[in-house]
């Protein structure tokens, strides 16, 4: 077999993603890229080919010291949940874009879920969390 480049994988793997993940005008589909230098967020409806609402470290108000860090991807999830939520979307589905759930990407959709996006998920997580420890007692 011949071997590959990351990038390579991580296309196959958002492929494999976006088999599954689908936007639509009810829940539109929140798309994370990340390079090395900045990260960008887009909430996108598929069903239209519409991007709703976007937001990325390449912007003057968003930009800071640097992009590529935890920080910066905090504050692009703090702008691109406000911003959704002006446009009136309250629910998302995450696509990952075939990088890994941790780091900047997980620090990005954690911060997108604390300024209000995907609260009743956020809330149920919460309470199956506390219920399991209260039956372990």
């Amino acid at each position: 077999m011949a071997k590959k480049d990351k990038a390579a994988v991580r296309r196959a793997v958002h492929t494999r993603i976006r088999r599954r993940v689908r936007g639509s005008q009810g829940r539109p589909r929140l798309a994370i890229f990340r390079s090395l230098n900045h990260i960008y967020a887009q909430v996108i409806d598929d069903e239209r080919a519409v991007t709703i609402a976007s937001a990325s470290t390449v912007e003057k108000d968003l930009r800071g010291g640097t992009g590529g860090n935890i920080e910066a991807a905090r504050r692009v999830g703090r702008a691109i949940a406000e911003r959704a939520i002006a446009a009136g979307v309250e629910q998302v589905v995450f696509d990952r874009g075939g990088f890994r759930f941790h780091g900047r990407v997980k620090a990005l959709t954690d911060a997108a879920r604390e300024a209000g996006l995907n609260k009743n998920e956020r809330g149920e997580e919460e309470e199956s969390a506390e219920g399991g420890a209260e039956a372990a007692a």
